[in-house]
């Protein structure tokens, strides 16, 4: 280690050792066969094809998310200062030759919110022992090697038949891993997209439903019926081929849209609408999507879903994103970035989320300036304490 209390102390005797094996992504068996719920899979690849790339609503709150929480700037500073710059704020700007902070970051957080898990490789020795790049690695690609006492001693990545192992006995860790709490795993973390699975498998299903109903029993507006003067129900093929070529002349499209349409005798209009287990399955859909949109943590009211009454406006529930769901990302996964590069840099830093230049709490930012401000009973640097800035350096 570089200094001891980057250390994760002395191993217990081998008599007391608990083994642990490595616990890998959860697989759901698939249930084949006539009326049985099919559930899809588990695994990382198979949730972010169907959660992401496949659903319209994993896909918006997952980029809502990222995108938002990699917008929000950093604060780098010590016990002592805050530091306008630093190595640590340079490397940050360009991690490396194809991304600049905001792409490192969404990838980073792209990749919690799908697996669970963040890992970023250290490449190169640049100054002052920091890394030369940053580079975010696919989480469907690493996997833990634990040691005997349970910490990982390594970290391997596979693709396309080759494996790479990242040796973490030695210090400082090349591998930086953040992971979402998990009640029942020691080495992974727990995706908000695992969480929503069932609610994402619902939605695909009503959409497979509505996209087959379109292709293949799509119910027209209504239906003209015939009877006959003299009992018969069946038009004559003249006939026929006349009424067929009149709707489409003058019936079909957007130019002829409500026109009135003429009747001959024994012709009879029949309206047809959605019946009301349609209307149901319609609103199975919208909640959800609302389930979908809770489990990541975003306000269905960002999203544009309905039926959504929990905040009295937008701002309010743009200022609730932010609070309850972008800060507290971004508050767990600067500050472990910040002490594996401490650990590279030899001395410790902290990185912080700076939420006064965030402009939805500009509100909350100008209310809490004012109390403090007007408190009378508490010296400068007790409001600087609680507005979270560091003392001002003495003269």
């Amino acid at each position: 280690m570089a200094f001891p209390w980057f250390g994760r102390g002395a191993a217990a005797p081998a008599a007391e050792i608990e083994k642990k094996a490595s616990a890998t992504g959860k697989l759901v068996a698939l249930a084949a066969g006539s009326g049985r719920v099919v559930w899809s899979p588990r695994d990382t690849v198979s949730m972010a094809q169907t959660g992401f790339v496949g659903n319209p609503v994993g896909f918006r709150a997952v980029r809502l998310i990222a995108e938002a929480a990699a917008a929000v700037p950093l604060l780098c500073q010590d016990r002592e200062r805050r530091y306008d710059t630093h190595p640590v704020l340079d490397l940050l700007r360009r991690p490396n030759m194809g991304q600049g902070r905001a792409e490192l970051f969404e990838a980073l957080f792209g990749q919690m919110l799908l697996s669970g898990n963040g890992y970023v490789e250290a490449a190169g020795l640049g100054a002052q022992g920091l890394p030369e790049e940053l580079h975010v690695l696919r989480s469907d690609r690493m996997s833990i090697v634990p040691g005997a006492d349970g910490w990982p001693v390594a970290y391997d990545y596979s693709v396309g038949g080759r494996k790479h192992r990242f040796d973490m006995t030695g210090s400082p860790d090349p591998i930086c891993h953040i992971k979402s709490f998990h009640p029942l795993d020691d080495h992974y973390g727990l995706s908000p997209m695992q969480a929503a699975a069932v609610a994402l498998d619902v939605h695909n299903s009503a959409s497979a439903w509505s996209k087959a109903l379109l292709d293949n029993a799509a119910r027209p507006s209504g239906a003209i019926v015939y009877k006959g003067a003299d009992g018969q129900g069946a038009l004559s093929p003249d006939q026929y081929d006349r009424l067929v070529s009149e709707m489409e002349m003058h019936h079909q499209g957007a130019r002829n849209a409500g026109r009135p349409m003429l009747l001959e005798g024994g012709l009879d209009w029949k309206p047809m609408g959605f019946s009301p287990s349609d209307m149901e399955f319609h609103e199975t859909k919208l909640a959800a999507a609302r389930e979908i949109a809770q489990a990541f943590g975003v306000p269905p009211m960002l999203m544009g879903i309905p039926g959504e009454a929990t905040y009295a406006n937008y701002a309010e529930a743009h200022r609730a994103f932010y609070r309850l769901t972008v800060l507290p990302l971004v508050s767990r996964v600067a500050s472990a970035v910040a002490w594996w590069l401490s650990e590279h840099l030899g001395a410790e830093i902290d990185l912080r989320a700076d939420p006064d230049q965030v402009p939805a709490l500009a509100e909350e930012r100008d209310g809490q300036w004012k109390r403090i401000g007007e408190a009378l009973f508490l010296t400068d640097a007790e409001k600087r304490a609680a507005l979270g800035l560091p003392p001002l350096a003495e003269e």
